[in-house]
């Protein structure tokens, strides 16, 4: 399995893109992986480091706003950042994905496919955004008035200098830093830059407010019965219950839920190797959906209230 790193210009901007081709060479089926807010493909890299063994063609994306992707003044919506991800695969031949959404990923996974169905051949959710009001009082904080201002203060290269020398320090004095917590870290540091920033609250002011998420797929979730679905979250995880993954599962009970003990929000960070593992059986257990667009008219039909 060979790794390729391509920055694509998509409508004008940049798009960075990491593929993993397995060693029969490109098909056009691949997992697609999706990072979480102030995230990157970063975020994916110990499980980067086992596709081999997955034998699929992986490929993982800096969404607009995040990583090495650029960063503009444009929308950041949902519907957007599934767009993009439909382009992202149809310029890199791509036609039905496994898709692996953490976090905002998530939320971004399942608006996919709900605008692109053809194309979703599976859903897996780690820590999913998406799935319920509830989240942590600091991602409802955003919402706030001189919040952008406040988090300028707080986080910028000079406070990220004073971090990292107290983390030299901290290691030189025999202490470190538990994994999901420097990936917490790392995620909140990328807010030094301004233009990441302004996308950090351009997403969270679309998606959260003051009583906590607006955007909700649950609602439609039916469209997804036919679709193999594994939720996977963290039991300790402090930004999105664990409690929602489970609601899910209830509403599509052909899925699989697997809650990690003694993890936060990261699990596929916590644990690569038993998340590889997760991922592998589910994708080699589950046929994949390909649905049509009559498929989608069914159901659309059959959730049709009566007049």
């Amino acid at each position: 399995m060979t790794l390729e790193t391509h920055t694509l210009t998509l409508h004008g901007r940049r798009i960075r893109l990491h593929e993993h081709l397995p060693a029969a060479g490109a098909r056009d089926e691949a997992i697609v992986l999706l990072h979480g807010i102030a995230g990157s493909v970063e975020t994916w890299t110990p499980l980067l480091k086992r596709c081999e063994s997955l034998g699929e063609r992986v490929l993982a994306l800096d969404l607009p706003g995040h990583g090495e992707s650029e960063a503009p003044r444009t929308d950041y919506g949902l519907g957007a950042l599934a767009s993009t991800v439909r382009d992202v695969l149809a310029v890199s031949g791509v036609r039905h994905a496994t898709v692996v959404g953490h976090s905002l990923g998530g939320g971004v996974a399942l608006q996919f496919a709900y605008q692109f169905p053809e194309m979703c051949d599976r859903l897996v959710l780690v820590a999913s955004a998406g799935l319920g009001p509830e989240v942590s009082p600091v991602l409802r904080a955003t919402a706030l008035p001189g919040a952008r201002a406040v988090v300028a203060c707080a986080v910028n290269r000079g406070t990220l200098a004073i971090a990292r020398a107290a983390a030299r320090l901290g290691r030189r004095l025999g202490g470190s830093l538990k994994t999901e917590t420097r990936e917490l870290a790392r995620h909140f540091g990328s807010l030094a830059d301004p233009a990441r920033r302004r996308a950090f609250f351009a997403i969270a002011r679309s998606l959260i407010d003051l009583r906590g998420q607006r955007a909700s797929a649950l609602e439609k979730l039916y469209l997804a019965e036919a679709v193999p679905v594994l939720l996977v979250w963290g039991a300790r995880d402090p930004l999105i219950p664990a409690a929602h993954g489970r609601r899910a599962a209830e509403l599509l009970p052909n899925s699989r839920l697997t809650v990690r003990e003694n993890m936060k929000h990261f699990p596929h960070v916590a644990d690569p190797d038993g998340f590889r593992l997760l991922l592998h059986e589910f994708v080699t257990t589950t046929e994949p959906a390909r649905l049509t667009l009559d498929d989608v008219v069914a159901r659309l039909s059959a959730g049709l209230s009566a007049p």
